[in-house]
């Protein structure tokens, strides 16, 4: 210790800053002490390192709250950093200290002289903006130990190359890649050399010439001899410092080759010097070199490991190529050197937050902005942080917080309105949205996300302009592109959608993101070239799973790389064969009066599927989807119930009746897998006439109807029937749906996890075992106490100790006591961080046949129930065994989950058009926080279903026939096109 102490003093009389300060360095890792503390902030002081400066100072006073020294130092750094009005508050804080204890009479009049000239400067700079203060000099002593002062006053001279506002280190090579042009150097001349030198300062725009004395205060000239005559033993240490001062000045003014240049300079005389390897480092970070710039930060730390800033720039480069694991070390160990430091814990918060280590990211933050209040990035990604682990009122105060610090600051605005559009309000986000345009009007990616937000209310033609608006700013961002082609097919401008599609296929990828969109952009594009192709033939003549083959459906769905699909299967024609038969024209949006009265009334019926759940937009083109699918099949049941019944009451055979199909249109064509009859579609002509089952319309063909409109209402949504998927179905394509993703928590879903958590518990319970990732059985019968009291999926985890998922059960009605598999709870570890908590729907063949029975089961019971004596009835009561049966289909239908994607939607479209055809209608909204489908998926039975289901449901039933007033929907809405224009016209 006392070697180092001697020689540190050495090194301060030779001027040699940077070698003393690694020095401390080492002191401070062995003990922290607040006169060393104090000693490394006057060395960076020296080197106008004024940040670090500010960063010891405030060391110092979690150590010692009233030493004035801090004070001073700091006091210095923040003016020369530009911040005057925080230098006087932290000069007049220590100065009332030193009034009062009067221990220090000396640092008293340094004091009271730094403020008086503090607000002379005000007084000056309020009188005219062309007055320039000098920045006051710091007091030169530094303190090597309790017993022992140096002295070490000298003539230092500014840059005249340079303003006088002091140098930082280079800033951070993160995302925000902000920058501080605030130089300081010192010119060099030839030893031996007489002349006298001036410095010019750019202060408040006016050039001032001075060389400032700080033992007397006057500005004198130098003569260069008189300074080499008496130091020329340190020249060397002096110029290596002023080269790199000017180095780092460089870096922060952008001028990153000059700056190498110097670097360079300086290594080449000392390969090893930390200083200049970590400014050229970062020199190199900022010109995206990245591995030059690792490769010169762990040289520095080779040099010096207890470089805290080394570390941190290293954990910056890697962190920009990806590699968050080792960039969360080397932060870490950076904190080992500068505990508790808001610069290294913003910087590991944010690596953290893209390493979705979101909890960790949360702590770092929350440390960060105690430290630093005023750091409006740490809070903005502190609330992005907190919206992930669910926190979302939180969330919202740190965004609030960051705007407050900045109100022109885009992007937290921009977090701000994407936490309402996550949380699906609609009008907080249109607000917030709105307020980014006001302060900059072409800030692209607020029209992107007011367009993602129009797109998801299914305004479509709304969110066109918007996202058009983003592409003249960004032509190539190919989310926009994507969406803008989404939306152009959904409301049937098909041509503009194939354009835009081309135009993400045709663009440069740099993520996988963004792979994955340009791989939907291939099968969306050939699914907008078959809708064309159906535009002016009949509705049920659109038929994506009979007339798309198998393997391309299953690509769609998995969004797999398209290649094997082109050398598979047949593509479809170019748009101009595919428009040749007609194409959705201005005429399809002229409605007639009855059309008008048909849409009015889905509208009416359809909203009451919305969810009242964060995370559920409201749409209105789903609401009329819904509406106008309900009443379809209500007309077509009813029709159905009505020749059953008159088959009863006439005595006539019940028989089966051969299914009547239509031709499909897409006979033999690109794409086509069918060429015949198309599978699912019954004509009623002349069922009447004959005898008639169940088996004339199959439950499938009910279901089949919501599903097709399903497809057309959103058609970037892959919803097609698993079965009709290629013979990757004989191996169980299943749904997944998470309610918690590594550790972000999915804001539909999560919400279910307790409930979810509780059934999985009670499982395992029953049944003493799990089923591992390969289907083996894992024993679990000692452990239950343990599995009683877990809390969480984790704990869980912890005690089966491998990935592992437990089935739910369904009570048959088919087959009494027979118990189908329902859905699989899962568990699966993502990474050291987190799990994939979800349920999972495998759909084998042997599930399929099993639940294609309970559906024919239940929709033979509900046609038994209504064709019986209970048709026509007036009476509610009487129609509970109705209601009842409709519920129990519906059951089976969720537990089931038949579809790729889209089950939940089509479920209760297809039960709201049931209970219509019983002259049933739902008069109440699904209450907050209650999923119907989940209700199904968690209860063992149809009758718990039903029970939760009827108690906000039954009340609110009322009798209504008015539906049937109403022109048959597979009339009025024909023709493809003309369904496509009654989905859109509510957005024109």
């Amino acid at each position: 210790m006392a070697s180092e102490r001697a020689e540190l003093a050495k090194l301060c009389s030779s001027r040699n800053w940077s070698k003393a300060i690694r020095i401390l360095d080492k002191l401070l890792a062995k003990s922290c002490s607040i006169q060393d503390i104090c000693n490394r902030a006057f060395c960076y002081s020296q080197l106008e390192l004024h940040k670090h400066v500010v960063k010891d100072c405030d060391k110092a006073f979690q150590l010692d709250p009233n030493l004035l020294r801090a004070y001073i130092l700091k006091g210095n750094a923040l003016s020369a950093l530009g911040r005057k009005e925080e230098a006087l508050l932290i000069w007049e804080k220590g100065y009332e200290i030193a009034v009062e204890e009067s221990t220090d009479l000396k640092q008293l009049l340094e004091l009271e002289e730094l403020l008086s000239s503090a607000k002379l400067s005000q007084q000056q700079c309020s009188i005219t903006e062309d007055t320039s203060v000098d920045t006051p000099p710091c007091d030169t002593k530094v303190v090597i130990s309790e017993d022992r002062v140096v002295d070490t006053k000298t003539v230092i001279c500014e840059d005249p190359t340079t303003d006088s506002s002091s140098s930082d280190g280079p800033t951070s090579p993160t995302e925000s890649m902000t920058k501080e042009a605030n130089g300081g150097s010192s010119e060099e001349g030839e030893t031996g050399e007489k002349k006298e030198v001036s410095l010019s300062i750019n202060t408040n725009k006016k050039m001032v010439e001075f060389c400032k004395n700080p033992n007397s205060g006057e500005t004198i000239k130098l003569d260069r001899k008189l300074f080499v005559t008496n130091y020329s033993s340190k020249t060397k240490s002096i110029s290596l410092d002023l080269r790199l001062s000017r180095g780092i000045a460089q870096v922060n003014e952008g001028n990153y080759n000059q700056a190498i240049s110097i670097f360079d300079q300086i290594l080449r005389e000392t390969p090893t010097y930390p200083e200049a390897l970590i400014g050229r480092g970062t020199a190199y970070a900022f010109q995206r070199e990245l591995d030059s710039a690792i490769a010169d930060f762990t040289k520095a730390i080779q040099s010096n490991p207890s470089a805290a800033e080394a570390w941190k720039r290293r954990g910056q480069a890697r962190a920009a190529l990806g590699e968050f694991s080792e960039a969360i070390e080397d932060l870490s160990k950076a904190l080992q050197y500068e505990p508790n430091s808001p610069d290294v814990l913003h910087e590991r918060g944010i690596v953290n937050f893209k390493f979705k280590d979101y909890n960790s990211a949360v702590e770092d933050l929350t440390a960060c902005v105690k430290r630093d209040k005023k750091n409006g990035s740490a809070h903005t990604y502190l609330g992005l942080s907190l919206a992930a682990v669910g926190e979302h009122q939180k969330a919202e105060t740190e965004h609030l917080l960051a705007i407050k610090l900045d109100q022109n600051f885009l992007d937290s605005w921009a977090h701000l309105a994407q936490l309402y559009l996550d949380l699906a309000n609609s009008e907080k986000a249109l607000q917030y949205l709105d307020n980014v345009l006001v302060i900059d009007g072409r800030f692209a990616k607020a029209y992107h996300l007011r367009g993602l937000l129009y797109h998801g209310m299914g305004q479509h033609r709304t969110a066109i302009k918007d996202l058009s608006v983003a592409l003249t700013i960004e032509g190539s961002n190919i989310e926009c592109l994507y969406l803008r082609a989404s939306c152009y097919h959904a409301i049937g401008e098909y041509k503009s959608a194939a354009k835009d599609y081309d135009a993400v296929l045709d663009l440069e990828l740099d993520s996988v993101d963004k792979f994955v969109l340009q791989c939907l952009a291939f099968y969306q594009k050939e699914i907008a070239l078959y809708t064309a192709s159906k535009v002016n033939f009949e509705f049920s003549q659109f038929n994506i799973d009979d007339d798309i083959d198998p393997l391309f459906k299953e690509y769609w769905c998995k969004r797999l790389h398209p290649k094997y699909v082109c050398e598979k299967v047949y593509r479809q024609p170019p748009l101009r064969i595919s428009l040749k038969g007609g194409r959705l024209n201005k005429q399809e949006f002229r409605f007639t009066k009855h059309q008008i009265s048909l849409l009015q009334a889905a509208d009416h019926i359809g909203k009451r599927i919305q969810y009242n759940c964060p995370g559920f937009l409201h749409n209105r083109r789903q609401y009329r989807m819904v509406g106008l699918a309900a009443i379809e099949i209500a007309q077509k049941v009813s029709k159905h119930w009505r020749v059953l019944r008159n088959a009863k009451k006439n005595g006539k055979p019940i028989k089966k009746k051969d299914k009547l199909g239509l031709a499909s249109l897409n006979r033999g064509g690109s794409g086509c897998s069918t060429s015949g009859p198309s599978a699912g579609t019954t004509t009623y002509s002349s069922v009447e006439e004959r005898g008639v089952s169940v088996h004339s319309l199959p439950w499938q063909d009910i279901y089949s109807l919501a599903v097709k409109w399903r497809q057309i209402s959103e058609p970037c949504d892959p919803v097609v029937w698993v079965n009709k998927l290629s013979e990757e179905f004989n191996s169980g394509f299943g749904s997944h749906t998470p309610m918690l993703l590594g550790q972000a928590k999915v804001v539909r879903y999560y919400p279910n996890y307790q409930r979810t958590l509780d059934t999985a518990k009670t499982i395992i319970l029953n049944t003493k075992y799990v089923t591992n990732a390969e289907d083996r059985l894992v024993d679990l019968s000692g452990k239950l106490d343990k599995i009683k009291s877990a809390s969480s999926c984790f704990d869980l985890y912890n005690l089966v100790g491998e990935n592992f998922w437990v089935s739910t059960t369904c009570e048959s009605m088919a087959y009494e006591g027979k118990k189908l598999e329902g859905t699989r709870i899962t568990t699966q570890m993502t990474d050291r961080i987190g799990f994939d908590f979800a349920i999972r729907t495998p759909c084998t063949p042997s599930r399929w046949e099993e639940y294609d029975e309970e559906m024919a089961f239940a929709w033979e019971a509900l046609c038994v129930a209504y064709s019986g004596d209970l048709f026509a009835s007036h009476d509610l009561n009487m129609l509970n065994i109705v209601k009842d049966a409709i519920l129990r289909m519906t059951y089976y239908w969720y537990n089931f989950m038949p579809l790729s994607r889209g089950s939940a939607a089509v479920g209760y479209t297809v039960m709201l058009g049931l209970l219509l055809a019983a002259n049933m209608e739902v008069t109440t909204s699904i209450p907050p926080g209650v999923q119907v489908d989940w209700e199904a998926i968690l209860s063992p039975n149809p009758e718990t279903f039903i029970e939760a289901v009827k108690q906000w449901m039954y009340p609110s039933i009322k009798i209504n026939r008015s539906w049937k007033d109403h022109a048959d929907v597979s009339m009025v809405f024909n023709t493809t096109g003309s369904v496509v224009a009654a989905l859109s016209s509510h957005d024109n």
